[in-house]
């Protein structure tokens, strides 16, 4: 049964698949990016904290990984 979406956005420590669908990524990206760290040509990864066998992130970590990126008003625009 899932939770209500109140009792979700209280929520501390999300699960993979609550953060896939919390910052709109796929579950192979956090698997991977995970996995293989971060490398130059690629999105980087979103910090992650592991408790016991259980990977789990940090809403304040999510949010601030999102905010790193650029915001466009349109694709030709320049991000650098």
């Amino acid at each position: 049964m899932s939770q209500p979406a109140s009792h979700q956005s209280s929520k501390r420590a999300l699960t993979e698949i609550e953060t896939s669908a919390y910052i709109g990524m796929s579950r192979s990206f956090l698997r991977q990016s995970r996995m293989e760290g971060n490398r130059e040509t690629r999105t980087p990864s979103p910090p992650f904290i592991k408790i016991g066998r259980s990977v789990r992130y940090l809403v304040e970590d999510l949010d601030a990984w999102l905010n790193r990126f650029h915001r466009l008003e349109h694709l030709g625009q320049n991000h650098d």
